[in-house]
């Protein structure tokens, strides 16, 4: 029986002229399974649009108070761009792809997207890989370093270890691991998450669901910053992404909010302007 730490490695070889340990036809009947998984997948891009959430999810436990409390209570109502769900469909493939080269190379797979729950909120793990809990991410380089490094719990903007706690809380085991594979280079690495890691996600559901149902929006999650040297200020990185910055930002720049300025290497979102920016400033 393989174990999950040559999974890597036994993955990599499939590319090399080394055919797969297992026989072709099971592998044939692994790829009729993926082609299925990822009709679905596109169908539910193409035909479906993206419906915003007012309860609480395993997958979010580990956003921010003030995020999550705009999540249910103050959803946005701007259309997520063509680009952005291009993005999240090649995301899910690749996750997708993850698990059918686990199978193929000989490692076993089960529990794949079962529905679990910790103090009555409900969610899906992606599977269990060699026994061993596992949740599969595509990332950025920059993302991707994070899994590699087993730096994560010294940044995690999308609260992911929250995630596999609760998942690991649901199933009463200890190991768990992140399956990662870098969306520019196509690396791959298994990320493991020590339990001195992982959240009390119980605990963190309880304060969750009395945070959701205050009338008020928690403290915002991050400061603005200083922008260079400039006497400007301007939103943290960890806020640039969010669907929520207008809103959150609303008493920005005098109670004008956000203003925005296309720069060389992306948008700026500025919270105060002491100097005016000699860029383009977008409205």
């Amino acid at each position: 029986m393989k174990k999950i730490e040559t999974l890597v490695d036994d993955i990599n070889k499939l590319f090399t002229a080394e055919d797969p340990p297992i026989p072709e036809k099971e592998v044939d009947k692994l790829i009729d399974t993926f082609a299925v998984s990822i009709k679905e997948h596109i169908k539910t891009f193409l035909y479906e649009m993206p419906q915003s959430r007012n309860n609480l999810r395993l997958s979010a436990i580990g956003k921010p108070d003030r995020q999550l409390w705009y999540d249910i209570n103050k959803p946005s109502t701007t259309p997520i761009s063509p680009t952005s769900r291009i993005k999240f469909l090649y995301g899910y493939l690749l996750e997708e792809l993850l698990i059918l080269l686990s199978l193929v190379a000989g490692h076993k797979v089960t529990h794949q997207q079962k529905e679990v729950t910790v103090a009555g909120v409900k969610g899906h793990q992606d599977c269990m890989i060699d026994d061993v809990l596992v949740d599969c991410k595509s990332a950025s380089w920059r993302g991707f370093q994070k899994f590699k490094n087993n730096s994560l719990s010294e940044d995690d903007p999308f609260g992911y270890i929250a995630q596999i706690s609760a998942y690991a809380e649901a199933n009463g085991v200890e190991r768990a691991a992140f399956l990662a594979i870098d969306k520019q280079s196509g690396e791959i690495c298994l990320s493991p998450v020590h339990s001195l890691e992982m959240i009390n996600a119980k605990k963190r559901i309880t304060h969750l669901k009395k945070i959701v149902k205050s009338e008020q929006e928690p403290d915002r999650c991050y400061e603005d910053i200083p922008d260079g040297k400039s006497g400007n200020r301007k939103l943290d990185v960890r806020c640039i992404f969010c669907t929520h910055k207008s809103k959150c930002w609303s008493d920005a720049n005098d109670g004008k909010g956000l203003r925005i300025f296309q720069y060389e290497r992306g948008k700026r979102y500025l919270t105060q302007v002491k100097r005016e920016p000699n860029v383009e400033e977008l409205t």
